[in-house]
Formats: C-alpha cells, structure tokens, sequence
C-alpha cells in the first residue's frame, strides 16, 4: 500500500505507487441513462507506475515532475486529497510531490492511478479508517476507473467501470507497451463509436474462462476492444503499431482502453524486454513491464 518514513521534526513520509492497467477485454453496450456508457471490461494492473510522496502539511499542495501537469484542482491527484478531506472533515493537509512515469492520454489510467493512491495513502495516513466501499465510492466520484485502481491486480469492471469484482491473479506475464506521440481523447472516440455502425463483441464468457484457468495463451487468444475499431479509423498509426508488437514476438496484441497505446503479452519480461529493444522507435514510447498482483490484498470490489 505504502512505505511509511520517519521524519523526526515533520511527522511521516509516505512513498507510493500508482499503477498503470491495461484492458484486456473492452466491451461497450448501449448509453446508460446519466450519459455514460455501458461497460465490461477486464483491467490488469502492470508493475509500471507513477511515484508520489506524500507529506504531512497544514493545506494540500501538488508538485508535479516528469510531466507537464497542474499541480491543483484540475488534477485527479489534488482533487482526490480535497474530496476526502471534505468527506471527512479532516482539518490537516498534504504536500504531495508527484513523479510522473505513466505517459499522458495513453489509456492506461495514469491519472486514475494517482488519484487512487492518494486516497489510500491519505485514509492511512490521517487515520480515517475508511472501509474499500466508502473508498471506492468516492473514488467512483473522480473517475470510472478509480475503484478499480483501488487495489489493482486483476478484475471484471461493469458498470461506467466503476462495479468491481476481484478475479484470480494472472501469472506475471511481460507486457511490451508502445504508445506513439499522439494522445488521444476519451470523449472523442466515444462520440464516434456513438455513430459507428455495429461492431461485434469481444468475446468476454471466453476472457473470463482464460482467467479463471490463469491460462496466458488463451488471455492472449481472447483479448478485445470494441472502441480499437474507431481509433484505429481515426488515427491508422495505431494498426501500424500492433503490426510491429505482433512482428516482435507478442502472443496477443491489443489497445487499451479507448488507446492510442498498444500492448502485446509476452511469457515473462525479459521477452518483453528483448522485443522493446528490436521495436523501430520513430518517436514513439515504449516500454516493457509485466502483470502486477493486487496491491491491496483481500479486497473485495464495491
């Protein structure tokens, strides 16, 4: 969750990660009646993650490094430390200095991530004792896949994302990551999915049995996005970037989330590693990691 460091004439230091995920499965259904949309999608936490220190403070502040970010409300990081401790009541703050290492706009949930650790470091740190449910409920508040960012590992999210159910954890598969320069907005793939014609679904009864058998080659054989389709129609570079992945060696090769980042499984991350170095960069970033376990064990979804 955290590590806790002495500071004799300031308090305690906390050192968190913030983890990045990748949707294995992503399958989107009709529009639900508060705007969003109807989602099934199987997330996977990866050992790639944003740092943050946290810092006992009389308000809250938010330095960002290796990113050009705001360091106040219009950040998830800030805004999750101002909503628990409006929640609560709680009358401290935090100083809170942010390493960025997950890129911008990649589908992979890097701001989610950070939001979700301040949430835990600071329920722990102030003392407030909240339960996973009342974390995840405000975490829900922040962004769809707060909750899920929680406690990581892997997990079967309904809902706009934020109904999570904790799955048996995957072997630590090597993920190769390729995200070009480009970001890509949310709300825009969504407007045109909104006026695609019909896309077929991933087939999630399979991804799930895959799971539950902790089978890496069957995951690979049934990963699915149904956003890729439109990405891929707005921005052709991502189909180039998963014909490389899969030149590389990757068993399976897919987007995550509403992308432009790619990735591709690997048995371990020393593969992945291998294939990072063989991947023609043309400014791209890449990336090899791997599959990481939950990081809040026992917990038990929404």
């Amino acid at each position: 969750m955290g590590i806790l460091i002495p500071k004799s004439s300031r308090g305690v230091e906390m050192l968190l990660k913030a983890h990045a995920k990748i949707n294995l499965l992503l399958d989107v259904s009709g529009i639900r009646p508060d705007g969003y949309h109807e989602l099934i999608t199987v997330m996977q936490s990866l050992l790639l993650g944003d740092d943050l220190l946290l810092e006992p403070a009389p308000e809250i502040s938010l330095t960002v490094e290796g990113a050009e970010l705001p360091g106040g409300p219009a950040n998830l990081a800030w805004r999750a430390a101002d909503l628990l401790r409006r929640r609560t009541g709680y009358r401290g703050g935090v100083a809170i200095r942010l390493n960025k290492r997950i890129p911008l706009a990649a589908g992979l949930a890097g701001g989610s991530a950070d939001a979700a650790a301040v949430l835990r470091g600071l329920n722990k740190m102030w003392r407030l004792e909240l339960g996973r449910g009342e974390l995840s409920r405000l975490g829900a508040e922040l962004g769809s896949d707060v909750p899920f960012c929680l406690g990581g590992g892997t997990a079967l999210c309904r809902g706009r994302g934020e109904l999570v159910t904790r799955l048996p954890a995957l072997p630590a598969a090597g993920v190769l990551l390729v995200k070009p320069s480009f970001g890509v907005s949310t709300a825009d793939v969504y407007r045109r999915y909104d006026a695609w014609p019909e896309i077929s679904h991933p087939n999630s009864r399979r991804m799930l049995t895959a799971v539950a058998t902790a089978d890496l080659s069957a995951v690979a054989g049934s990963l699915g996005n149904k956003l890729e389709p439109v990405a891929l129609a707005m921005h052709p570079e991502i189909g180039w970037i998963k014909e490389a992945v899969a030149a590389a060696g990757a068993a399976g090769v897919l987007m995550s989330g509403s992308g432009p980042t790619v990735f591709g499984l690997f048995p371990d991350q020393p593969s992945a590693v291998w294939a990072a170095d063989r991947i023609k960069k043309d400014g791209h970033w890449v990336c090899a990691t791997a599959f990481s376990a939950a990081y809040c064990p026992g917990s038990s979804g929404t």
